[in-house]
């Protein structure tokens, strides 16, 4: 089988442009804090709403999907963060700011169950290649965010967010050309078959056993990178007296390191196995992150850098080996877990923007600094890589492409 690489990039385009427009927000927080004077429990509570609204409807829309495909939603959805784009830049309350940050949200939840099923039909078997492929527009998409954020929205006010929304209606045609690929191609029918197949080496347990364990790795990440993703701006402005330039430019550094991790991550799986790349991102990257909080500005750039490409490497390979213990279940695994991970971020978010008005961001990288220890439980994931040549007998077959018809 061979790989669609134009839907594959399509796709991978496409995330990085919903992921900047929903990193823009984490952004622009220095901007609503000063516009609309809030505290850091606020700020955390936008990104509560925007990672809640993009993690509620996630494994809903997968479950729905895998039974009844609607090759047309991702344009449709994408219409939610436009919509979202136009009311964050003439909202006046801080309400508006908590509503246009929902249809941010709402249009995530729709995008990333829905293209990440795409992205597997379009592997050719390759899945973990095709997941980090994927991925990592969006992991790029997001450490463009904060730089476009810094010169542009920094310079030209809250009204030139509206512009982002150009980006909104291009991501919406290339959508629509993926889902006539997606409703011609056969892959739709491929998905409904493999949904009556399963592995007896793994049992009903196990499955469950092992998608505990990833949802507790997935809460390691996803709240030690929400400590990074909100508040590092603030950590470097408090500790080291940086600008707010400079701050957006160190984050999206880090954020630049998260999308090059990403995209190893899942062909490294395909090679070694996956359950070994999960504990060596999780577990391995503690040193990093015990030793941050007590570092000067040099290291603190090197270490985050470190800590973003080890970390993110965890995320693709995570999400296809719950498909592979899963099949038929793509669009609700997907789901399932790129919504836990807004969930848990979004949560983090909130508790952690607490938790530093109580007692000062310094203190909020010190306790999290511990949370990779939780990746000691990888050592209980069974060892289903075997799996993988069977599950790709199973696979979509991928068609050549054709122009779709005008």
């Amino acid at each position: 089988m061979d790989t669609a690489f134009e839907i594959l990039a399509t796709l991978s385009f496409c995330h990085l442009l919903n992921d900047m427009m929903q990193s823009l927000i984490p952004a622009i927080y220095p901007i609503l804090k000063q516009n609309f004077q809030l505290d850091f429990t606020q700020v955390g509570l936008i990104t509560f709403v925007l990672q809640l609204t993009g993690a509620l409807l996630q494994p809903l829309v997968g479950f729905y999907s895998d039974r009844h495909p609607k090759p047309y939603a991702l344009a449709a959805g994408m219409g939610f963060t436009l919509l979202g784009m136009l009311v964050l830049s003439k909202a006046g309350s801080f309400g508006m700011v908590l509503a246009a940050t929902s249809f941010v949200g709402l249009g995530s939840s729709i995008f990333h169950p829905e293209s990440s099923r795409m992205a597997r039909a379009a592997s050719g078997g390759r899945h973990g290649f095709a997941q980090s492929f994927f991925q990592v527009g969006g992991n790029f998409g997001s450490a463009l965010g904060p730089l476009l954020a810094a010169f542009i929205v920094l310079r030209h006010g809250q009204t030139s967010i509206a512009w982002f929304s150009v980006a909104a209606l291009v991501a919406m045609a290339f959508l629509f050309r993926v889902g006539s690929w997606y409703k011609g191609s056969g892959a739709m029918h491929a998905a409904r078959r493999a949904r009556t197949m399963r592995h007896d080496a793994v049992s009903s347990r196990q499955v469950a056993t092992a998608v505990l364990i990833l949802l507790a790795l997935l809460f390691s990440k996803f709240i030690y990178l929400a400590s990074l993703g909100s508040y590092y701006t603030f950590y470097l402005i408090s500790r080291f007296g940086l600008s707010v330039q400079s701050a957006q430019i160190h984050l999206f550094v880090f954020l630049g390191a998260v999308a090059a991790g990403t995209i190893v991550g899942g062909p490294l799986g395909d090679r070694i196995g996956r359950r070994q790349v999960i504990l060596a991102s999780i577990l391995g990257v503690l040193p990093f992150t015990l030793a941050l909080p007590y570092a000067n500005l040099f290291w603190t750039r090197v270490l985050t850098v470190i800590i973003g490409m080890v970390l993110a490497s965890a995320f693709s390979v995570i999400v296809v080996y719950a498909q592979e213990l899963m099949p038929g279940r793509v669009g609700m695994i997907a789901g399932l877990f790129f919504g836990v991970a807004f969930g848990i971020s979004g949560i983090g978010a909130a508790a952690l923007g607490a938790l530093a008005d109580r007692t000062g961001i310094y203190y909020v990288y010190r306790l999290c600094s511990y949370l990779p220890a939780i990746g000691v439980l990888a050592f209980w994931l069974p060892k289903v890589d075997h799996l993988t040549a069977q599950l790709a007998e199973v696979s979509p077959v991928v068609p050549e492409l054709e122009p779709v018809a005008e």
